[in-house]
């Protein structure tokens, strides 16, 4: 089954620059040590130390490399060229077309321990991740996208496609949602699925069904939807409840009970 959740911005930035980023961001993932300098000065020309600083700050920041590593905002450029005392941040350009940008791409990854999603361990511990936080939250699946690109990032491996993390999400919050269905239909008497089918019915006399009728919120900011929805919480429990308890007290109250174990 298709699956599609993520915002039109969402999809934009996933794995690029949203903009420049900022100082503090600069300082953070584009700053170079001793060892990073190291490696950046084995490379003979400008173009290609410049290059290479740009992949290894792009995959710190972005958990991904870019197609085209001269994509980076200018202010990125400039201020790795400056660290590596480069005059002039233009030579980037002609690091684009030199096959050594997939090279150096590979020996990032050795060096700095990145890894694929497709590697069992990482993926292990990412679904084991995002398992706990479907188990006990409530996120929208685009917030999770967010999340689990973040944990991605900070743990070094490499972004995959964007349709790839969502249906990866999708999967671990249906198994999710499926263990604690079977946790509350385990807890429920055959008089209480009774009951609760019957709040499927709809009565003779029209066309909502009593789920239906408790289901349905205010969907209008004015008095009158305030005063209908008030009168549907005051109205009296269902017959297939008892008098002391409404449906949806009863759901919280079952459910409580089931997910506390």
């Amino acid at each position: 089954m298709p699956v599609s959740f993520l915002t039109v911005e969402q999809e934009q930035q996933y794995g690029r620059f949203n903009g420049a980023p900022t100082l503090e961001q600069l300082d953070r993932y584009f700053h170079l040590d001793d060892a990073d300098l190291a490696m950046i000065g084995r490379r003979r020309w400008d173009h290609m130390r410049l290059g290479f600083a740009v992949q290894l700050g792009t995959v710190r920041f972005l958990g991904a490399f870019l197609a085209d590593p001269t994509e980076v905002p200018a202010e990125v450029a400039t201020t790795l060229a400056q660290r590596i005392g480069i005059t002039d941040p233009g030579c980037l350009v002609r690091y684009r077309d030199r096959k050594a940008r997939w090279q150096h791409a590979s020996e990032i990854r050795q060096a700095y321990g990145y890894r694929e999603f497709a590697d069992p361990g990482a993926q292990w511990r990412l679904l084991r991740w995002l398992y706990a936080l479907c188990w006990t939250g409530t996120d929208r699946p685009s917030v999770l996208f967010d999340q689990a690109t973040a944990w991605l990032v900070t743990h070094k491996v490499l972004l995959p496609g964007a349709s790839v993390l969502e249906r990866t999400i999708a999967r671990v919050r249906s198994r999710a949602n499926s263990r604690l269905w079977r946790r509350l239909a385990a807890r429920i008497t055959p008089d209480q699925k009774a009951r609760l089918d019957a709040l499927l019915v709809a009565p003779e006399s029209g066309r909502q069904s009593p789920m239906d009728r408790l289901r349905s919120g205010p969907t209008l900011q004015s008095t009158a939807e305030l005063a209908r929805a008030i009168e549907r919480l005051d109205a009296p429990p269902h017959p297939a409840f008892p008098p002391a308890i409404s449906a949806h007290r009863w759901l919280r109250h079952h459910a409580g009970r089931s997910t506390g174990s």
